[in-house]
């Protein structure tokens, strides 16, 4: 089955072409790439414009002050332009294992009550490659562990699900993997995550979450915004939400820091 490999990039010219290569070296030949960069300031799309006349080439500035936001806008963008029945998502500064197409393809052929596939990448950790530790949460029942965005792959119609469901739209500081790991294990249900290490993933300076520090103000006002995210969800899918503990304490740790400042 044809499968689209949508690629974002923002000042990324270090890794992008690696990225590019992984996809286009893939051992599964039905696949379109689409790279769709944010109006990089550094080399990227001198990098990314070498390999034109085998992948598609997008670009359109920053439409928010919020990377989260900025990379959905584009990946929404390079949906609407893609054709692949199965979506692999990819950021540029991470890259696929040769292998990740035909195994994703393999998963989905063989099940087709599965609509979401998650691999846990790969992470460098002195040297050596390891399984990305994915964060428990506390309170699981509501908040399910995230796996990158470039671990994530779909079907097309389950990405129209998504559009139709006001999944993408509001909240702009959360990150597009944490809502489609939300709704693929709390709402849809209908995924798998296997245990192939399939990607490779970079924690990098310029990322969406590294100027976000643990327990700061700014954090404590996204964990909020990501408990009202769940809560409309649950809402719009006819769901009964239930506020935890872990809600409340945000909520206080907010006001407590805002009476502070004021």
């Amino acid at each position: 089955m044809k499968t689209s490999i949508l690629i974002t990039n923002y000042n990324k010219e270090k890794y992008i072409e690696e990225c590019i290569l992984s996809s286009l070296n893939q051992n599964s030949k039905d696949l379109e790439i689409i790279v769709f960069d944010n109006n990089s300031t550094d080399n990227s799309l001198e990098i990314i414009n070498k390999f034109s006349e085998k992948i598609l080439i997008k670009k359109k500035n920053r439409s928010s002050e919020f990377s989260a936001f900025n990379q959905i806008d584009l990946i929404i963008e390079a949906f609407k332009l893609s054709t692949g029945e199965i979506i692999c998502l990819l950021d540029g500064d991470d890259f696929f294992l040769p292998n990740k197409i035909s195994v994703i393809n393999h998963h989905f052929s063989e099940n087709s009550e599965i609509d979401v596939i998650f691999d846990t990448p790969g992470i460098d950790i002195n040297g050596k490659t390891k399984p990305l530790k994915l964060k428990k949460k506390l309170f699981n029942s509501n908040w399910p562990s995230t796996v990158p965005t470039s671990g994530i792959s779909f079907r097309r119609s389950f990405f129209d699900q998504c559009l139709k469901s006001d999944l993408l739209r509001k909240y702009p500081i959360l990150e597009i993997d944490f809502r489609l790991n939300f709704f693929s294990k709390k709402i849809h249900n209908r995924y798998i995550h296997l245990k192939d290490y399939l990607t490779f993933y970079r924690k990098v300076d310029n990322g969406i979450m590294s100027n976000l520090k643990k327990f700061s103000y700014k954090w404590w006002v996204k964990r909020l915004d990501a408990h009202h995210f769940i809560e409309h969800i649950y809402n719009v899918n006819n769901i009964k939400y239930y506020r935890n503990y872990d809600f409340y304490l945000t909520k206080g740790i907010l006001y407590f820091l805002n009476k502070k400042v004021n």
